[in-house]
């Protein structure tokens, strides 16, 4: 499959490469000095941001363009990459806007352009690496960058809308499956990934009971090693039992938070 790299055809012609009306949108989380944070696309000719999306080629199945629209702008591969919401409603984009959105870039598209049309889009949330991930710009996006959560307002079209509902499905999913394999270093102290799950779910918990769950589930692994350069008792170090975690988030795990 060749990748249309010119944005005149890819507004001009796309419609003879790419799926009619439907696209993809990702959230993609990365936790970093305690804050979750989510890469966002600053556009041409716009003072909004916007989630890193795309299209879908006629030869490709959606969950493919996905994995393709992260890779592009993390230069990351095979990470855990979840659909999670379809978004149709029908003023999530307007036609006009999308014509004088061209016309600043130079290209002349009429009101029966394929990208002026009604789109409907796949949601889908990846928990990347922060360290790992190398933010890259799309062909209409002057800047690829970490915003802090609390710094995320205001969005290109229905963009808010759609980060609302992964952090909703995240959530959700804390219930029945891990997280954190994707969002933390290989080693890690107990009060870091408490502090994640606390910064996913918005509230604080207690530090007893979180150890204690953990470890019962049983996807992490005690190091011998301590965290240095700490002012207090050095916690230990964990790691992610990655057979085990796998099969966790294949199975699921008992209660919630």
């Amino acid at each position: 499959m060749s990748v249309l790299t010119d944005p005149k055809k890819i507004a001009l012609h796309g419609g003879k490469y790419f799926l009619p009306q439907l696209s993809v949108d990702c959230v993609i989380l990365g936790f970093h000095d305690g804050e979750l944070k989510v890469l966002l696309l600053k556009m041409h000719h716009s003072a909004h941001w916007a989630l890193p999306g795309g299209f879908i080629y006629k030869e490709e199945t959606v969950d493919d363009a996905a994995h393709r629209v992260l890779e592009e702008r993390t230069g990351l591969k095979n990470l855990f990459l979840q659909q999670f919401h379809v978004f149709g409603n029908p003023a999530r984009s307007s036609s006009k806007a999308t014509v004088e959105y061209f016309k600043k870039e130079g290209i002349h598209l009429d009101k029966n352009s394929w990208l002026a049309q009604r789109f409907v889009t796949v949601g889908y949330y990846a928990l990347v690496d922060f360290a790992k991930a190398q933010p890259h710009p799309d062909l209409f996006s002057d800047a690829c960058e970490w915003v802090s959560l609390r710094e995320a307002e205001d969005l290109f079209m229905d963009h808010s809308d759609i980060l609302q509902k992964a952090l909703e499905t995240v959530r959700l999913q804390l219930n029945y499956q891990p997280i954190g394999f994707n969002l933390l270093p290989r080693k890690f102290t107990m009060p870091e990934l408490q502090r994640l799950y606390e910064t996913i779910l918005g509230k604080p918990l207690d530090r007893r009971n979180f150890q204690r769950r953990m470890l019962a589930y049983g996807i992490l692994k005690k190091l011998a090693e301590q965290k240095k350069g700490v002012a207090h008792k050095a916690p230990f170090l964990y790691s992610f039992d990655t057979q085990r975690y796998r099969k966790a988030l294949a199975a699921g795990l008992d209660g919630g938070w």
